[in-house]
This record gives structure tokens, C-alpha cells and sequence, in this order.
């Protein structure tokens, strides 16, 4: 408004940069979460705004995380948005799945190994540790891992250095750690199962990713993202879903959460090839969902 003071003009600019500056973050971290998930990390629930809040303050900084939540609800998904809407972004984020590697493999895995450390090592190999260096490591199911690998962890947490299976040379690197379970690790560390030092390394910063029980309202909106993907993926012309559809969606409890949401839309986008041959129309289709 005129007339106006100087002073005045600069604070409204400056404020109006600052709002400018987070609505283009927000976008950004929008943008990013939807290219690392395909589609799983949507929606419009008070739980999921707040969980997109978390990840943006947890992207900024360079310290490990530790990722809780049930299975399917998208962890990993939260691990890429992390990585690569923080520092680290143009270095690898490496991933491994502590939960499907025997445990006499998972050393050599994350480790690495020299050459003629067991057999069949004929030749020196690059660790996940080592690939990761100066980006991010993410280790799934981490409260599967054995306690004696979980001590070697531990020192590279605290010296970030290690030597391969079978070597003797001091390896250094500059790794983020990032780990998920579905697992509660007060619990397993009260059991003997995890050990407490670790759980403080890991849990530096902790992202709880709610189930889909706690974001209902983003069921709609999800199955949606779903339905277009795997209908643009088959060359189909699917335009949405019945009433009655969406109401089985609503109503169902989604033990399996987002994966086994996305699990459902996709069977029944191959189904409907069969239905729509078939001569039925749309509204004859039903989601697996309501048959059960």
C-alpha cells in the first residue's frame, strides 16, 4: 500500500521470497518422492503430510536414519526420496537386503572380499560399503542381520573404515547409512537380539512411515496412481473404478498396506483384459478385494 517505507517493502520482499523458496522445495521433494516411488508415495492424509515434512527435514542433513514401519508401507521408497533429495544426491545410493542374503554371504556382500579369501574368490571384490562411498548405503530389514555382523557395522559407523574378507588393507569411506525394519528394535535389543550400541548409531534420526490403516483417506488416490501406471503399461483404456469398487478398497483393512494395495490394482488391470474380451463391461468388474 502507498505511501510505503523502505524498510517495509524489503521485509514484505523478503518474506515473499522465503514463501517462494518453500512452496519450490515442497515441489521439488513432491517431484522427487513420485520419480522414486512409481507412484507409491501420494496422497493428501495429515499422516502423509506429515510424514513428506519429516523426509524433507531428514534430506537436509548427512546423519544415518532409521526407518521403522510395517512391512509394505513403503520404506525403501521413503530411503530414495532421503538420498536423493539431500547433499548426496549425485553420489550412488547402493542398496542390499539384509533379510535375503545368507549370513555367510552378507560380509563379503557389504564388505567385500581379496582374492583367495575362500573359494572361489578369484579375484578382489567391491563391497556395498565401498560402492557407496560418498553417497548413501541403505540396509533393508536390517533387524534381520546376525549379531556378528552387526559388530562390524558398528566400526565402520564409528571409524568409517574396514577391510575386506581376507584382506589386511584399511579401507576408508564416507558413507550415509540409512536402515529400515519392520521390526521393533527396543524390543529386540531388550531380547538380546540387536545391539543397543548399534540401535543409537542407526537411530540418529528416526522416520516412522504409517501404515495404510493410518492414511485411509489416500486409498482413493493411491489406487488411482496404481490404476493409471499398470493401465498405461498394458495399452488399456480403464477410466476408474465402480462405487462399489472403491468402497471394497475403503473397507478392506490392508494388512499388506501400500504393496498389497498396488498388488490388487495390478491383478485386476490383467483381469480386465479377459473381462473387457469377454464383452463385460465395466461395471461388472469387481477388485479381488470385494470377492474376498
Amino acid at each position: 500500500m502507498k505511501p510505503f517505507e523502505l524498510d517495509a517493502l524489503e521485509a514484505t520482499i523478503a518474506s515473499a521470497l522465503r514463501y517462494y523458496a518453500l512452496g519450490r522445495d515442497n515441489r521439488d521433494l513432491r517431484e522427487q518422492l513420485q520419480t522414486a516411488s512409481a507412484g507409491q508415495f501420494v496422497g493428501q492424509s495429515p499422516a502423509y503430510l506429515a510424514l513428506l515434512r519429516n523426509v524433507r527435514e531428514v534430506s537436509a542433513s548427512s546423519a544415518n536414519v532409521l526407518i521403522t514401519g510395517e512391512s509394505g508401507t513403503g520404506k525403501e521408497v521413503v530411503a530414495k526420496a532421503i538420498h536423493y533429495g539431500g547433499p548426496r544426491a549425485k553420489a550412488p545410493l547402493v542398496t542390499i537386503n539384509c533379510a535375503a542374503i545368507p549370513e555367510q554371504l552378507l560380509e563379503s556382500e557389504l564388505f567385500g572380499h581379496a582374492r583367495g579369501a575362500f573359494t572361489g574368490a578369484t579375484s578382489n571384490r567391491k563391497g556395498r560399503f565401498a560402492q557407496a562411498d560418498g553417497g548413501t548405503l541403505f540396509l533393508d530389514e536390517i533387524g534381520d542381520m546376525s549379531l556378528k555382523t552387526q559388530a562390524k557395522i558398528l566400526r565402520i559407523l564409528q571409524e568409517q573404515s574396514f577391510e575386506r574378507v581376507g584382506g589386511t588393507r584399511t579401507i576408508k569411506v564416507d558413507v550415509r547409512v540409512i536402515a529400515a525394519t519392520n521390526r521393533n528394535l527396543r524390543e529386540e535389543v531388550s531380547e538380546g537380539r540387536f545391539r543397543e550400541d548399534l540401535c543409537y548409531r542407526l537411530n540418529v534420526i528416526g522416520v516412522e512411515v504409517p501404515s495404510l490403516r493410518e492414511r485411509r483417506e489416500d486409498i482413493p488416490v493411491l489406487a488411482t496412481a496404481f490404476l493409471e501406471r499398470f493401465a498405461l503399461a498394458n495399452r488399456k483404456e480403464i477410466k476408474g473404478f465402480t462405487p462399489q469398487a472403491m468402497d471394497a478398497l475403503l473397507k478392506y483393512s490392508w494388512p499388506g498396506n501400500v504393496r498389497e494395495l498396488e498388488n490388487a490394482v495390478e491383478r485386476e488391470v490383467y483381469t480386465t483384459r479377459a473381462a473387457q474380451a469377454a464383452g463385460l463391461t465395466p461395471e461388472a468388474m469387481r477388485l479381488e478385494v470385494e470377492r474376498t
